[in-house]
């Protein structure tokens, strides 16, 4: 089976058309998204309702610390994230919120969890972000392989069976064995909001009879996402970060 991982969406409509399309054209199974649907973004309710969508049709969703704060608080988020919140609460309705508040923080399949932040403590929101966080990940989670997102760029996380972790920024188009022999923590990366300094959307795809990954790198119509954020108001930031890919 062919798994498409998305994650950190963000409200942008054409990062995530970009791949959906894109991971039709490879035939993908299934899609699996990692949360964080809203926030930074325009398009707040058409994420919602196509990831909706996906679900009804088998897909899976987990929730974001971003889809959380819509009915919950803001007060951990920086400022720039709390106005965007504030604005993306607007523009939901009842049953997009209900989706959202809905939605479970972790997805287990056999020896491979799927999250959002963390496996040790989901609703923490702890950033997977360097090989400190990856020897916490290991050393409290019990799973062959965890695949989050959270962190908005990629990174792949490896324990070998002597306990020594390393790490390796991924390239794309490649396909990694996940080797048996060794644990791993696979950081997919932002469909809607990258932040390694390329622009184009990330996302990637799990082969579960090869136990390969790739990531994947998709090009979108950045200059229309960055003009529906400052038309809508939200903060500058957001837009120069869809056009700069940081």
């Amino acid at each position: 089976m062919l798994i498409a991982l998305l994650t950190d969406i963000h409200g942008n409509r054409e990062a995530l058309s970009a791949c959906l399309a894109h991971a039709r054209l490879l035939h993908v199974d299934r899609f699996v998204f990692l949360g964080d649907y809203v926030g930074y973004g325009a398009d707040p309710a058409w994420v919602v309702d196509t990831v909706r969508g996906l679900v009804n049709q088998g897909a899976v969703a987990l929730l974001g610390n971003h889809d959380a704060a819509i009915d919950g608080s803001d007060q951990d988020m920086n400022s720039i994230a709390q106005e965007a919140i504030r604005w993306t609460r607007t523009q939901l309705g009842s049953e997009q919120r209900r989706f959202l508040a809905g939605l479970p923080l972790t997805h287990e399949e056999g020896s491979v969890l799927y999250v959002h932040a963390n496996g040790y403590a989901p609703r923490s929101w702890d950033y997977m972000s360097g090989l400190m966080e990856a020897v916490r990940h290991f050393s409290r989670v019990d799973a062959h392989i965890t695949f989050c997102g959270h962190v908005h760029v990629p990174m792949l996380f490896h324990m070998s069976t002597t306990a020594k972790v390393g790490a390796f920024a991924p390239v794309a188009n490649n396909d990694i064995p996940l080797l048996p022999t060794r644990t791993w923590l696979a950081v997919i990366g932002a469909v809607g909001q990258p932040r390694d300094g390329v622009a184009a959307a990330n996302y990637a795809v799990f082969d579960t009879a090869s136990q390969t990954l790739r990531y994947l790198r998709v090009p979108y119509d950045t200059a229309t996402a960055a003009r529906k954020v400052r038309e809508a108001g939200l903060p500058e930031k957001l837009a120069l970060r869809l056009e700069q890919g940081r």
